[in-house]
This record gives structure tokens, sequence and C-alpha cells, in this order.
């Protein structure tokens, strides 16, 4: 890939290895063993195979860096500062409903910053890789966010909470103003996609409640590396804990932080409600 460095050739070899086992698995999707974590949220013998593969192509490559991996405990390397953040599969419930929309998601930290990030959707073979100070690209091609300024021109994609998950309050309150205000809402069952597309300039804006460090690792970096910017709901950059995340392009997110903040608090709700 163009411009790519040797982490970066490591995390492609990686989600390239592990999207072979997710494509024959897909193929079969009818077969697979499948056990319940929660309603609504699976894990399937697929996610744990290609979990096993990225697990074993990046410790060989980088021994000493930690990793954390959404189906297993965290495992803390000799190299403190430097860990991996890996979702094998996001996307887990539209791929077991044979749903086409799904990716490898992989991010490096470095002293508390990612600093690099691989999403691989293999259906598509769409590559989204960046790394700090050298930019995003999808496959070979630089990407830009939109430059969309107005709220109606702009399409805003999100997640909905399911099950006892947090955020179905707030959902609620900031879904009205977006879809009176927007070109559109869309939900398409991929965190680490959603991020990806804001990059790419389809999407404008992302927001979502909940998720995990290894939903938006990658994409944060993919993100901002196209020139756009990222924060959890309060402005700060504290998206991996706080599972909070706004993602747009430079001229949305501050209205995008604005339109979240009045409509949770004109419903007397926080964000995570």
């Amino acid at each position: 890939m163009s411009r790519a460095s040797a982490v970066i050739n490591v995390m492609e070899g990686a989600a390239r290895k592990a999207a072979r086992s997710l494509i024959r698995d897909f193929g079969e999707v009818e077969q697979l063993q499948v056990s319940r974590k929660g309603p609504g949220d699976f894990v399937s013998e697929a996610d744990r195979k290609a979990e096993a593969i990225l697990r074993a192509e990046l410790e060989k490559a980088r021994p000493d860096y930690g990793l954390m991996m959404e189906e297993s405990a965290e495992t803390i390397g000799n190299d403190p500062s430097r860990r991996w953040i890996v979702d094998p599969l996001d996307g887990t419930t539209n791929f077991l409903h044979g749903i086409p929309h799904f990716a490898i998601s992989i991010g490096l930290e470095d002293e508390g910053e990612i600093v690099a990030g691989v999403i691989y959707d293999p259906l598509k073979d769409e590559m989204f890789w960046a790394e700090k100070g050298v930019g995003a690209y999808l496959n070979r091609r630089r990407l830009r966010v939109s430059a969309r300024a107005q709220f109606a021109d702009a399409i805003v994609a999100t997640g909905i909470p399911f099950g006892n998950r947090p955020g179905k309050r707030s959902m609620l309150a900031i879904l009205e103003p977006l879809m009176n205000q927007t070109a559109g809402v869309r939900r398409l069952g991929s965190a680490a996609l959603d991020l990806a597309y804001v990059a790419a300039g389809r999407y404008d804006a992302f927001w979502e409640i909940g998720l995990s460090p290894w939903d938006i690792a990658a994409g944060i970096i993919i993100v901002r590396e196209a020139g756009g910017f990222v924060s959890d709901a309060k402005g700060g950059n504290h998206m991996l804990g706080s599972g909070t995340i706004i993602a747009a392009n430079g001229r949305l997110h501050a209205p995008m932080h604005k339109l979240i903040h009045d409509a949770t608090t004109a419903a007397g709700i926080s964000v995570t409600d």
C-alpha cells in the first residue's frame, strides 16, 4: 500500500489472513456454531477463529506488544507502552444474519495514543488505514472527510442501543432533531465501518454511546488523518474510556456536539442515559 510503514504492513497482513477465514465461514453462515453472550449480542466460532489468527500474526510480528481483544482477556506485553486493540469481527450480528457488512479492526496504541489503524471490509476488499502524520487511505487512494457544512446536506450514522445497553433515552432524544435537520440517519451495524465511512466522506458525521475500545480504536486515527475531528460527548479525548464518540468533518463536529448537548439537556438526561 502507498507509503505504508512496516507496522501497517503487519496489520494489513494479519487482517487479510483472518479475513480469509471469515469469508469461508460467511459462505456457510447457517452452519456456524453460535452461542449467546446476551440479548442480541452473539459470538460465533468465526469470531473466535479470526481472533486466534490475528493474535498469532500480531504476536509473531511484535512479540513485546500488549493485546486487547474482544473475545479474550487482555495481554500485557513486555513493552507496556504499546498494545494492539483488536476487533476480529465488528458487525457480528450482521455476519450471523448473512448481511454483508462487517469488518476487522486493528488499532495500535503507543503511550495512550492511537497512532495507527486498519479497518478491513473483506467482502468489498476495502482496506482503510492510517498512521499518525502519514494520512488516511483506502487501499492506495488518499482519504479526506467530506466538506459539507450544513446539516441539511449531511448524512449522519449512529448505532441504536439494544437489550439492556445504556443510551436508549438519549438516543431517542437526539434522533428527532437529527431526523428533522439532516439529509438522513443511517444505522448499518458496524461502528468501525461507520468511522471509516466518515473518513472516506461517505458519511458526514457519526456518533454512538456504549462502545468498547476495540470498536473505535482504529477508526479514531483514520478519521483524524483524513482531516476529521473526533471527541467524546464532552468534547474531550476520552472515547476509549467513555465509550461515547462523535466523529465528523471539521465543519460539522461542533454543530453535532451542540445538537447532542442541547437535545439531552432539553430532555433532562445525560448523554449516556
